[in-house]
């Protein structure tokens, strides 16, 4: 059986980084501090369309380990929620967010 402390561990760490990441990115588009001079005040806002993606994608991954988190909990983590076999280490150690073992994230990208 493979360390779950381990990887909840990870995962809550994980967490922690995309949790200052986001608040920093809202607080970028806020343009809290904005500087004064209408020159710069345009490049910053130039620069929300690429922190409100990056935003986005850190949300995405946020949820999903939060949803590990909870598959930690019912003692479902290790294993495919696809076909039920154990997921590598290995995959886990890549993806602790993955719900799905190497064999069917395979069959689902070729779907």
């Amino acid at each position: 059986m493979q360390d779950q402390e381990y990887f909840k561990q990870k995962l809550l760490q994980r967490k922690q980084e995309l949790s200052d990441r986001i608040d920093k990115i809202d607080k970028d588009i806020r343009h809290e501090g904005m500087s004064a001079d209408w020159g710069e005040q345009a490049l910053e806002r130039e620069n929300d369309e690429v922190l409100e993606s990056l935003g986005n994608a850190s949300e995405i991954e946020l949820a999903r380990i939060k949803h590990a988190l909870q598959r930690i909990e019912a003692d479902e983590y290790f294993y495919c929620s696809e076909c039920g076999e154990e997921i590598p280490a290995a995959r886990l150690e890549l993806l602790p967010y993955s719900t799905l073992c190497v064999n069917c994230a395979e069959k689902l990208e070729r779907n």
